[in-house]
């Protein structure tokens, strides 16, 4: 009898890379995890993975690491959307990437499915983006979006070359298990503690983090080599969103909308306090800002059609989310 496969899924303790593994896991696979020396393992209590501990910018960690696995998913990536050095960003996402394909390349594996975003997609006036909507690097806001947007041209460049590079692109997962959380969770978390007065008028799509993990699996099963796949769910206004929170939660939703510049305004004075006091991410960035400005709306037809991809509603995900931030640990949840 033929050993599983061994996969190796570099940040597999965090928000959707966990859920990668649990799906790996369910299909009979033997699962590698490369996390960071003194990395929180929380989302990982009681799986049965193989620990490899390294970070992503030393080569040798990474090439030990993929060593004897046959595929290698790169979910890994410092996702923040303020932070006070980016150079350590740029590190961790864009020389990173690199050296998980080298040294899976090196591992000899049959897959590599690197995790990008749908930020680094254009996004049309009026209808929703497509993994065919143009963008450049100067459209990105930001060094979180700008690092993934070259991250992924380090991704394509390595499966022109003859990398089995397989791109995947989540919209906006929600679920339980968001630990850090993500600035998403952060919007759930702030909204069910009552300390969301107002929004303002942008969209995003919302995935249930279990349906972005399996669509990751199925892109290593049947993505065609230097194609990239819109893994999303539901395109939701954020009123629309906090309207669903509320009838989850029973928390009112905001009932004021705030104007474009009053929140960049405020945004400004949350960096400048950052940057010069508190030394912590402010409540609001001027990224956050400025990506509202546009609805991140998108489609997932080619996912669904080449991928055999097929998300739930978003409520279930959105009510596990819910549940989760209500239970966690005060010190988590402040």
């Amino acid at each position: 009898m033929m050993d599983p496969k061994l996969a190796l899924v570099t940040g597999g303790n965090g928000f959707v890379g966990c859920y990668v593994v649990r799906a790996l896991l369910r299909q009979g696979c033997r699962v590698r995890v490369l996390v960071r020396e003194h990395a929180d393992i929380t989302a990982l209590a009681g799986l049965q993975v193989d620990l490899a501990r390294g970070d992503l910018r030393d080569a040798h960690a990474v090439r030990r690491a993929a060593a004897g696995c046959s595929e290698v998913y790169h979910v890994a990536a410092d996702y923040r959307l303020w932070v006070p050095d980016p150079a350590a960003m740029y590190a961790s996402n864009v020389d990173g990437t690199r050296n998980v394909i080298e040294a899976a390349r090196a591992a000899g594996v049959q897959r590599i499915i690197y995790t990008s975003t749908v930020g680094v997609l254009g996004i049309p006036h009026g209808a929703p983006g497509t993994e065919e909507t143009p963008s450049s690097l100067q459209d990105m806001p930001g060094p979180y979006k700008r690092s993934k947007f070259m991250a992924e041209e380090v991704a394509r460049e390595a499966a022109r070359a003859g990398a089995p590079v397989v791109i995947v692109n989540p919209s906006t997962p929600v679920g339980a298990l968001d630990l850090k959380p993500t600035p998403t969770g952060r919007i759930i978390r702030d909204f069910i503690s009552g300390r969301m007065p107002a929004y303002v008028d942008t969209g995003l799509n919302l995935v249930d983090v279990e349906d972005c993990a399996r669509g990751h699996l199925l892109a290593a099963e049947r993505g065609k080599i230097g194609e990239r796949y819109i893994l999303g769910g539901e395109n939701l206004t954020l009123k629309e969103m906090f309207e669903r929170l509320e009838r989850l939660s029973g928390v009112p939703a905001p009932k004021h909308r705030i104007p474009y510049a009053v929140a960049l305004g405020f945004a400004l004075g949350a960096e400048t306090l950052a940057r010069t006091v508190t030394h912590r991410a402010p409540r609001a960035s001027v990224t956050e800002v400025r990506m509202s400005r546009k609805h991140m709306f998108f489609d997932s037809s080619k996912a669904r059609s080449e991928l055999g991809y097929a998300p739930g509603p978003v409520d279930g995900a959105l009510a596990r989310a819910i549940e989760f931030f209500r239970n966690s640990a005060p010190s988590r949840a402040a």
